[in-house]
C-alpha cells in the first residue's frame, strides 16, 4: 500500500479542538475580516498563485533560462521563505550553469506537470550542488501552482505538527525526500478532510491554521 492509499494515524480530538478554538477566535474562518487584512497586507496569496500559475505555464519551459528566473521571482516575493534563504538561491541561480538550469527547469516541469517524484529528485540534487536542497526551497514553487493539492514544507512547523496531533508514522528528516513529502501530505489531506470547509480555502491557509494551533495562539 503505497503512502497515498494509507489513512494515517493522528489525535483527531486535538484537531477538532483546534477547529473549535479557531472559529471562536475567527468567526467564519478565513473569511474573517481580520484575517484577510493579514493575508492581503501579508501574504497576498492570490496574486502569488496568479504569478506562479503565469509563470509556469507549460509554454514557458522550452526557455529554461526564463523559468529559472521565474523561480528567483516566485521564492524572492514569497512571504514564506527567509530572507537568508532567498539571497542564497538568487546568488546560485545566478551563477549556475547551462546544464543545471536545463536540469532545475526540468526537475520543475515534472514536478507541476508530469511525474511528481522524478521533478522532485531532480530538482533536489540540482540544489544539492549549491547547498540549497532546503524543504523550504525544495516546496515553494509548487504550493503556489497548485495551492490546493500540494503543501509547503517549513521544517519548524512540520516537525510541530507531527508531534502536537500525533501524526503516526512520519519522522522528519532535514534531508528532502519524496517518500516524506508523500507521506506527510497525504496525512495533511486526511486532516483536511475533518475540517470545517472554512478553515481550508487553499493548503497554505490550512497550514496556518495548523501552525497557530501548535504554538498555543488559539488557546
Amino acid at each position: 500500500m503505497d503512502a497515498q492509499s494509507e489513512i494515517a494515524e493522528m489525535n483527531l480530538d486535538k484537531l477538532k479542538q483546534a477547529e473549535e478554538a479557531f472559529l471562536a477566535k475567527y468567526p467564519g474562518g478565513f473569511e474573517n475580516p481580520e484575517l484577510i487584512a493579514i493575508r492581503n497586507r501579508k501574504h497576498k496569496p492570490d496574486q502569488m498563485i496568479a504569478l506562479a500559475r503565469q509563470s509556469f505555464a507549460k509554454a514557458h519551459f522550452v526557455l529554461p533560462d526564463l523559468i529559472v528566473q521565474n523561480m528567483i521571482r516566485i521564492i524572492t516575493r514569497s512571504s514564506i521563505v527567509s530572507v537568508f534563504e532567498k539571497a542564497r538561491f538568487r546568488d546560485f541561480a545566478d551563477s549556475m550553469t547551462p546544464l543545471q538550469r536545463d536540469q532545475l527547469s526540468s526537475g520543475l516541469q515534472e514536478v507541476l506537470h508530469r511525474n511528481e517524484q522524478a521533478g522532485f529528485e531532480l530538482i533536489f540534487e540540482v540544489l544539492k550542488e549549491g547547498k540549497l536542497a532546503k524543504w523550504t526551497l525544495m516546496t515553494v514553487p509548487q504550493t503556489y501552482f497548485h495551492p490546493q493539492r500540494d503543501v509547503f514544507i517549513k521544517p519548524t512547523t512540520v516537525k510541530g505538527v507531527i508531534e502536537y496531533f500525533e501524526l503516526k508514522g512520519l519522522q522528519y528528516r532535514p534531508t528532502p525526500t519524496w517518500a516524506f513529502y508523500e507521506g506527510y501530505r497525504s496525512a495533511f489531506h486526511q486532516m483536511k478532510s475533518h475540517m470545517d470547509p472554512s478553515l481550508v480555502p487553499t493548503n497554505p491557509a490550512f497550514s496556518g491554521f495548523l501552525l497557530m494551533s501548535i504554538h498555543g495562539h488559539l488557546f
